[in-house]
């Protein structure tokens, strides 16, 4: 009978020490999230003090324009009721609240679509020629050759370059009558081509321009991707007798893998915003045959007239929106391949 209630007695207090236990591990649950931030900040503090202002710069720079231009997207404001002074004289807002009414006239629009769909062709295209070129020279400039340090140089001189002038430069290029271009094709007997006065040629060109613009930063980046595989796969590779096509495909592109993904997602994101291309080179134009998504919303807001603010900050939201909607989507399809991102 003493051993049974002995028994009883070691069963009930390992019972209450659960319950206790339980009880602490709740609590540390309940608290271990402020816990942390407490800990962080005072163990931190430093780093937090020298980020803060960082972070309020940014805040105020992009976080208050992103948010008055998803106020304005939800208004039909234009240039002739927003706030405004002419002279002494101060005019007050007298747009108003629309709702999601911009969205729905884009999105079931032609217009929104049509861009959309060039917009599309326009980062595919560039993205997939740009990385290809790119890694066919960073391979390149991964073997030992003679000269190989000039060879690199005169290949970044294009991102060396500010943007503007190149797009300058390449705008006297293609002049129908006076540019280097039309004059060697004259030169051998061919007939003048109107590279920015013809739909066809003017997507063809702006692709082209955008292509050797970011040839430098892909081979770059794949090119430090290519300097830290291991030589020693290679050479164990080739004893096996691997072949070039063999080495490339199961070695090369493995290794290339994160480095890859990232400049494939930064090159998209970069693309699908090229205002500067399409706008100095065209202007949209000819007509509306190279005007993509961000180029349109400028054009919304500066050129017509009026000036409709609600209709660009609406393509400015949409535009934020589809990127995030494939960065979210490219993340998920990477995890899914193993690759952390």
């Amino acid at each position: 009978m003493a051993v049974d209630t002995s028994s009883q007695s070691v069963a009930k207090a390992a019972g209450d020490n659960v319950a206790r236990g339980r009880s602490r591990g709740t609590g540390k649950h309940k608290g271990g999230g402020q816990g942390a931030v407490r800990r962080s900040l005072s163990i931190h503090w430093y780093a937090w003090a020298m980020v803060a202002p960082v972070v309020l710069v940014i805040g105020v720079i992009i976080g208050y324009p992103l948010v008055r231009g998803v106020w304005l997207s939800l208004t039909d404001a234009n240039e002739r009721n927003v706030e405004r002074s002419i002279g002494v004289n101060h005019i007050p807002a007298t747009y108003e609240f629309k709702g999601l009414q911009n969205y729905t006239d884009a999105l079931t629009g032609g217009q929104f679509l049509g861009t959309l769909g060039w917009t599309l062709v326009w980062t595919v295209s560039c993205v997939s020629v740009t990385f290809a070129l790119g890694l066919a020279l960073a391979n390149i400039l991964n073997r030992k050759m003679a000269g190989r340090s000039v060879y690199r140089m005169l290949l970044i001189l294009p991102w060396a370059v500010p943007g503007f002038v190149s797009v300058f430069a390449w705008r006297f290029l293609y002049d129908e009558r006076r540019g280097i271009l039309n004059q060697l094709l004259a030169g051998g007997g061919i007939d003048a081509v109107p590279w920015l006065n013809d739909p066809t040629w003017a997507k063809f060109s702006v692709i082209a321009v955008n292509v050797w613009l970011g040839v430098p930063f892909m081979m770059v980046a794949l090119l430090g991707g290519l300097q830290s595989i291991p030589g020693e796969l290679y050479e164990a590779a080739e004893m096996d007798g691997a072949g070039a096509w063999q080495r490339f495909r199961h070695i090369t592109l493995p290794g290339l893998r994160s480095v890859s993904t990232t400049v494939i997602l930064l090159s998209t994101i970069w693309t699908f915003n090229m205002f500067p291309v399409i706008f100095l080179l065209t202007r949209g134009g000819p007509g509306e045959a190279t005007q993509i998504l961000v180029t349109q919303a400028y054009k919304f807001s500066f050129e017509i007239s009026p000036r409709d603010y609600a209709q660009s900050s609406t393509w400015g939201v949409l535009i934020l929106i589809l990127l995030m909607v494939f960065a979210a989507v490219y993340r998920r399809v990477l995890r899914k391949q193993g690759e952390v991102w």
